[in-house]
């Protein structure tokens, strides 16, 4: 099973668009499953609310930092993966892809899950910068 389907059963069991996110690369960091869904439990709806960044795109972005990290910058790769979702899925702004605003939705929940984990998956399988 590929980690976006992973992320998209995750979501299916009830967990918000990060913790699905965080709980298929739950094999790759420290954190037990447990604390990762704790981690994400307040980026259901994305950032503040829909009023920031998608909770996929944050869930995407926490891992790349627990895995690859090790106490240096992932400044450049986050600014790749964040660029790339935004790209996909129209903008990494919750309200703005769920079209809270405007009516028009430009990438369901599901896909925004499955995007951000295909995107991670890429940056991840790159060489470290």
């Amino acid at each position: 099973m590929s980690r976006s389907e992973d992320a998209l059963k995750h979501m299916q069991n009830r967990n918000n668009c990060c913790q699905s996110v965080l709980l298929a690369f739950a094999d790759l960091v420290t954190l037990p499953p447990d604390e990762l869904k704790k981690l994400g439990a307040g980026f259901g709806g994305g950032m503040g609310c829909m009023e920031g960044t998608c909770g996929a795109l944050c869930g995407a972005e926490m891992i790349l930092g627990l895995a690859r990290a090790a106490g240096g910058p992932v400044g450049r790769e986050a600014g790749a993966l964040h660029r790339a979702f935004a790209a996909k899925c129209g903008s990494s702004i919750c309200k703005e892809i769920k079209g809270r605003d405007t009516g028009k939705v430009l990438c369901s929940c599901p896909n925004c899950v499955r995007n951000a984990a295909d995107l991670l998956d890429a940056v991840l399988a790159a060489p470290k910068e």
